[in-house]
């Protein structure tokens, strides 16, 4: 069936239908989980944003050479299953060759140089998916975590300067006129860093620059950030007047600070909090569902996530709400029957 997984006469509602008329719930995919998660991905999520197949590095490896295989077979899978494709990310200090920063003599880019290998790059990359991806993280994680710092150091700020941030949404805009345009952060609901992100964005909507919606990326944990901090983080966005994503999804069994390596299995008892936490915040996304368009998990099942080596590797991490065998934890009974209530 389209909309639910069905075991042992148990109807597993789809999470994507249980969220129809409220906001898109989407999930980050690679080459490997639209293979291995597909019956998962198919039956719950109506969106799908690439982990790594469409960042810099991978389709964009050699100055000459483009390489949209990867990045194809995903924007095929969304088709294929009547889902909304998300482009995942256009400029970014992190994961984008040292090629497009160095001339051809190995010394640093000057500034006219920058700007037009960025703007080759989001012409044919935003240009080749035109159409069929309806939103784009253009830029990524400009904001610095320092607090006495506002915009983080990279090749991209000191080759081209701040502008370099409007530059990119505006190549977009002229890439794909009709695509919705995010900035995409992390840490978002920490004060300090909530307001630097606000500076940005009125920054860029006094240029009158071309940008539709901020993405809180959304990797929380156990015990933080508050439910306070989250809603003051959305009432603030959304003063703004632009729509907001949750666009990276993850609830880590673990604080950022935590470094044990002894769990094979989560316990009962931090199964039961991850469901609270997520029954908490997703309460909370309905409550603001006219400004928040989707809900994007950074993955779908706990066989594979980005958290399983990072802060501390080789440690094993359960963020989602499907097991490592795809079936629904308690977390999942707390978000997906919340309209039979």
């Amino acid at each position: 069936m389209n909309n639910s997984l069905q075991k042992s006469n148990l109807v597993i509602p789809g999470l994507g239908q249980q969220y129809k008329g409220l906001f898109d719930i989407g999930a980050a995919v690679s080459q490997t989980t639209i293979e291995t998660q597909k019956e998962l991905l198919a039956a719950h999520f109506n969106s799908i944003t690439a982990e790594n197949d469409m960042k810099f590095e991978r389709i964009h490896p050699l100055k000459d050479v483009y390489t949209f295989e990867a990045a194809d077979r995903l924007v095929d899978f969304a088709a294929k299953h009547g889902m909304r494709m998300r482009g995942h990310t256009l400029v970014w200090h992190n994961q984008t060759p040292d090629w497009v920063f160095e001339e051809s003599d190995g010394v640093p880019a000057i500034r006219e140089t920058l700007l037009a290998r960025m703007k080759e790059h989001i012409d044919i990359v935003a240009g080749r998916y035109k159409g069929l991806i309806y939103c784009w993280d253009v830029v990524n994680e400009v904001i610095e975590d320092k607090s006495d710092v506002w915009l983080r150091e990279s090749n991209w700020l000191n080759g081209i300067g701040e502008d370099f941030i409007a530059k990119a949404f505006q190549f977009a805009h002229e890439a794909d006129p009709n695509a919705l345009l995010f900035y995409n952060d992390y840490n978002e609901c920490n004060p300090e860093k909530r307001d630097k992100i606000i500076r940005l964005i009125q920054m860029l909507q006094q240029q009158e620059v071309p940008i539709h919606g901020i993405g809180l990326q959304g990797h929380w944990n156990l015990n933080g950030p508050s439910i306070a901090e989250i809603r003051e983080a959305i009432e603030k966005y959304a003063a703004l007047g632009l729509q907001l994503q949750v666009t990276e999804l993850d609830i880590s069994m673990f604080d950022f600070e935590d470094r044990r390596t002894d769990l094979l299995q989560p316990t009962a008892e931090m199964l039961e909090k991850q469901a609270e936490r997520y029954e908490q915040v997703f309460g909370l996304f309905r409550e603001y569902h006219e400004v928040i368009t989707a809900i994007t998990f950074w993955g779908a099942g706990d066989d594979y996530t980005w958290l399983d080596d990072f802060p501390v590797r080789g440690r094993k991490n359960w963020p989602f709400v499907f097991d490592e065998k795809h079936q629904p934890k308690p977390a999942f009974w707390k978000i997906a029957n919340w309209n039979n209530r």
